[in-house]
Parts: C-alpha cells; structure tokens; sequence
C-alpha cells in the first residue's frame, strides 16, 4: 500500500488520477487542494484525507507530507516556480523523495517548427514558470523527480499516447487528460521508472502546426 499526495487535486487530471488509484489500488490518497469542499465527493472515501490549503504554504504543505511515499503536483499558473520552490522546501523538510511534476510542452524549448512557434506565444505567460522550475528542480539533488510535458490537452476518454525523451524533439500537438492520467497512474505503481527525466506525452498521428482545434 503507497501513501500519495496529490497537489492541486481539484485539477481535472488529477481527479482522473485519483479516482484511477481508488478504483485499481488500496493505496490512501491525500488530496491537498484550495476549497476542498469541491472534492467532498471523493472525501467520503476512507482511504482519502482533504486537505484545505494553499500550495506556497510551505508549513502547510510539510504537514500534508507526513507519511507520503510520492508526491504528485498538478500545480499550474503563472507564479509556477514559487509554488515549485515550496513544493522543494517541504519535501526536504519532510525527508520526502519521490516527486512526479506535471509541466508541459515547451518547458525544454524542445518543440520544433511552426508549432514550437505557436506554442511560444499561446502559454508565453506560462513557460517562464515551466522554465525556472525545471531550473529549481534539476538542482536539487534529494529529490527524484519525474517531470511530465504533455501536448495540448482534450477531453477525450481514449487512452493512446507516445513518449518523447528530454533530449529529443517533442512529436504531437494533443493528447488526451486520460493518456496522461494512465502514465501518472503507471509511474505512481512503478515508482522506480524515469528517474531524474523529464518525459513528453503526446498522442500519435496529431502533428501539425498546432492542435487541430484552433
């Protein structure tokens, strides 16, 4: 049995990932997300424990890690790296070591073409973020972390995805939130894959110069 926190639980990926570790795992899930009434749903549950708080809240966020065996954080926003930076201190501060990190594509400058060019300028706001927070978690050696760039991300139930290195150029324009939840959900019950890498998911077959709905 694992022990996960899930940071910004209320994020749809992450839902999918936790309903996935209730319904496939006895592992206890910690979910740790701003107004957690929204997750009263999933409350109910007895291996799950809300938390309310804020993720910059360092002492909160070392109290939530007591016990945790992974950290997974489904943080977003243009403040990132301030997040990351509390998301480091905590986990030293509660002698956690095991972190899976949602981040997105762009965050290497490894999108090539038109699309590389497009992304640019649809999330410009975010990747400074994506960036420095890479930055802050490549330097800190305590931690084993696994960061996940997805594609842009669709709704659609179908679970079909490709992985690119961090040394490689990224592939797809989209991919769907069950995809990535599927490879979270995979990493969480084989925590010993993709150390200290950070992987590219996209779908096969959605190149283009950028996704297909815009």
């Amino acid at each position: 049995m694992t022990k996960v926190l899930i940071l910004g639980a209320h994020g749809a990926t992450a839902q999918l990932v936790a309903q996935r570790l209730l319904d496939e795992t006895d592992d206890e899930l910690v979910l740790f997300l701003r107004n957690a009434v929204r997750l009263a749903n999933l409350g109910q549950n007895a291996r799950v424990t809300l938390i309310d708080g804020d993720v910059q809240d360092q002492a909160a966020l070392t109290d939530a890690m007591t016990g945790v065996d992974i950290v997974y954080s489904n943080v977003g926003g243009t403040d990132l790296a301030k997040s990351t930076k509390a998301i480091i201190a905590a986990m030293t501060a509660a002698k956690r070591t095991r972190l899976i990190f949602y981040s997105a594509l762009g965050a290497l400058h490894e999108v090539p073409g038109k699309f590389g060019e497009w992304n640019e300028q649809a999330i410009g706001a975010f990747l400074p973020g994506f960036r420095e927070s890479d930055r802050l978690l490549k330097g800190t050696t305590a931690i084993d972390t696994t960061q996940l760039r997805p594609a842009w991300l669709t709704n659609d139930p179908q679970i079909d995805y490709e992985l690119t290195g961090a040394d490689e150029p990224f592939k797809g324009t989209a991919v769907s939130r069950a995809s990535v939840a599927d490879f979270v959900v995979r990493l969480i019950k084989n925590p010993d894959q993709y150390h200290r890498t950070s992987v590219g998911i996209d779908q096969p077959g959605t190149e283009g110069d950028k996704p297909a709905w815009m």
